[in-house]
């Protein structure tokens, strides 16, 4: 298998960046046509797996305080990033400042008052929400 993985590199060629190949399609990796036939949800959830693990990292090295954060809260941190990029959750400095200080309520206002908020509707304020409470939506207790 490993000859055959090497052997079908040289031929396709590895591109880590959506092109179109010698036919038209769009095209990603070693030669995987996306536009005829998609992702499967192994790959999604995969490729989704490693986003969490890349925005958590981002957060972490830039706010080392946030690892004090509950699950809740951490994840819905992780979320805000992976829908914005780590250069605009800088930007939410008052909103940050509040999360450090523990002050969950204010820090979720802050982020309810924002551009954001009123783009994404209810994701923000199920995000919101956990960060205020601490807890996901469908905790009970």
């Amino acid at each position: 298998m490993n000859k055959l993985i090497e052997q079908l590199k040289i031929h396709e060629g590895v591109k880590l960046k959506p092109y179109k190949c010698s036919a038209g399609k769009l095209t990603i990796g070693v030669g995987k046509n996306i536009e005829d036939n998609g992702i499967t949800l192994q790959e999604a959830e995969y490729l989704l797996e490693n986003d969490i693990a890349e925005a958590r990292s981002q957060l972490l090295n830039s706010f080392p305080w946030m690892g004090e954060l509950n699950d809740a809260r951490i994840s819905a941190m992780i979320n805000f990033t992976f829908n914005v990029g780590i250069g605009t959750v800088k930007k939410f400095e008052k909103a940050l400042a509040a999360l450090e200080a523990g002050d969950y309520g204010l820090a979720a206002d802050e982020m309810m008052n924002s551009r954001w908020a009123r783009q994404v509707g209810n994701r923000a304020i199920e995000v919101t929400e956990q960060i205020r409470t601490g807890k996901w939506s469908d905790d009970n207790g």
